[in-house]
């Protein structure tokens, strides 16, 4: 039983069953792709319904938290109401090899089997499972009263178990694993990144690129799009080691399909639109129409694929990291790229500077947030994440930059700016890897800016270095203003990091 009394267990279903069990569903529809929609109630991550289970909330500074009694009496709760469900059981591995392949379980309500199905993708499935060390017990029809939009996932890492209560929406399922697993991977060595990872052939070279970034600023994009014959590797989640070694999470991908077309994100584009995918929240204005581009229910729309779907680089083939990008969608006085050193890395990994999106829900969108190591789901102090990342640097270095995937000189709404788009970032990404990129030392920020990228159109040099474009409009005074507020906001930022190494803290002036 699992440690819990149901009416019914359906375990490890194939995808066929699982599919049919979420075309019984009445908010499932199926599409003109062949594959199925899922509208939900929830539209984004509940990131103010997230609590640690911990007596010691000092081990979890940054993070919400809730004693042992209390998350004993929600599981109480919570197994009460199992008791009269048909419950689906899915089991598989986060990882692939290696110290942290994690034996992972999920246990939800039949009544949302297309989170099971999401799920079943995403593990791998490889090797005989015993026992979980990780377990999500989810009731997404089950309010938990009390707290912020009567929902709860409830961590407690001591115990490798998640609940999840009262959201439907598939990305409390994924993350909710990935979470615990940051915790398994920081505890055995490693550092847990929020990351896409590509191999761009270059002459006899293959390059590995990991490419950091909060959901929806175009971690995946980046790590989709193609580059001299480029292949994905893992487009959300890996493990670096000391010696520069990944380790990757999932066998799918989870993508944002706001604004998907053949033309820019053909790979993804395939992935989503194959009979076996699965689409959440995507509109659909009639049953033979999918339309990626409206945005009148949620921008949040995503789609899970097996990687199967499309090309992709063997894992267990993969070298050492050799290049880290960080993404910035920015507004303002971000180049669309920068080149950074040792310690002047760990800071930006650190600040974490981008803009929210509808993936973090409307708390989030549009606003100018700063998340250390742009990954919101590290469970512990957030100083250990940027201390092993300088550790790790010392070790094995890696190039390291910053790219805005974002606008200069204004935001999308102002007719001064200008959109760093798609065909900028992948002829950025390119010369990256082949270390054709002209760098001169930027006198503000201390960083590199390139002088010239190869591919790069000539018309829009200015969003690689921004005040070129500020100073053609006359604005230089407020470049200016935006420099000396960014120099202190950033130093003010690191300094609430208790523990940071202070090489961190003094890298951005």
């Amino acid at each position: 039983g699992y440690g819990l009394d149901a009416k019914a267990f359906i375990v490890n279903p194939d995808q066929a069953t699982l599919q049919a069990m979420t075309l019984q569903m009445p908010n499932a529809r199926p599409t003109p792709f062949g594959n199925v929609n899922v509208e939900t109630r929830a539209t984004a991550r509940s990131a103010d319904s997230t609590y640690i289970v911990t007596d010691d909330p000092d081990a979890h500074v940054g993070h919400q938290t809730v004693d042992r009694r209390t998350a004993e009496a929600v599981a109480r709760m919570q197994d009460e109401y199992i008791r009269g469900r048909e419950m689906v059981v899915v089991e598989g591995f986060i990882g692939l090899e290696g110290a942290f392949r994690a034996p992972a379980r999920l246990i939800i309500e039949r009544s949302n089997a297309n989170i099971a199905g999401m799920q079943d993708f995403l593990y791998y499935h490889d090797g005989v499972f015993r026992e979980p060390r990780l377990t999500i017990i989810y009731t997404p029809n089950l309010p938990a009263p009390g707290y912020p939009s009567n929902r709860l996932i409830l961590v407690d890492l001591e115990a490798g178990v998640t609940r999840i209560l009262n959201s439907d929406y598939f990305g409390e399922s994924k993350k909710s694993g990935l979470r615990m697993w940051n915790d398994i991977v920081y505890r055995g060595g490693g550092l847990p990144l929020h990351a896409g990872c590509k191999v761009i052939p270059v002459g006899d070279r293959e390059r590995v690129m990991l490419i950091i970034g909060l959901s929806g600023t175009g971690k995946t994009t980046t790590t989709f799009t193609r580059q001299n014959n480029s292949l994905p590797v893992q487009d959300d989640f890996v493990a670096l080691m000391p010696d520069g070694t990944v380790r990757v999470t999932e066998n799918g991908c989870f993508a944002k399909t706001f604004g998907l077309s053949p033309e820019t994100e053909p790979m993804i584009y395939r992935g989503v639109t194959m009979p076996n995918a699965y689409l959440e929240n995507v509109s659909q204005p009639a049953p033979d129409v999918i339309d990626f581009h409206d945005r009148s229910y949620t921008e949040n729309g995503r789609a899970v694929f097996p990687l199967s779907n499309i090309q992709y680089y063997d894992p267990t083939r993969l070298g050492p990291a050799e290049f880290f990008l960080i993404l910035n969608r920015n507004d303002n006085i971000v180049p669309a790229v920068a080149r950074l050193s040792g310690a002047q890395a760990a800071a930006y990994f650190m600040l974490g500077e981008t803009q929210g999106t509808s993936a973090g829900g409307a708390a989030e969108m549009g606003k100018a947030l700063r998340v250390p190591g742009t990954n919101p789901f590290f469970p512990l102090p957030h100083a250990l994440q940027g201390n092993r990342f300088l550790e790790i640097l010392r070790q094995h270095p890696m190039q390291v930059f910053l790219l805005n995937t974002g606008w200069v000189a204004g935001g999308a709404d102002d007719p001064r700016a200008k959109k760093v788009e798609i065909r900028h970032s992948s002829a950025i990404v390119k010369a990256i890897a082949e270390e054709t990129i002209t760098w001169e030392e930027d006198p503000d920020f201390g960083y590199q800016v390139a002088a010239h990228v190869p591919g790069f159109p000539e018309e829009d040099a200015d969003l690689l270095q921004p005040l070129r474009r500020y100073r053609a409009q006359g604005r230089e005074g407020e470049y200016r203003e935006l420099v000396a507020r960014l120099k202190a906001d950033r130093r003010a930022a690191l300094e609430r990091f208790p523990g940071l190494d202070p090489t961190i803290l003094q890298a951005v002036g």
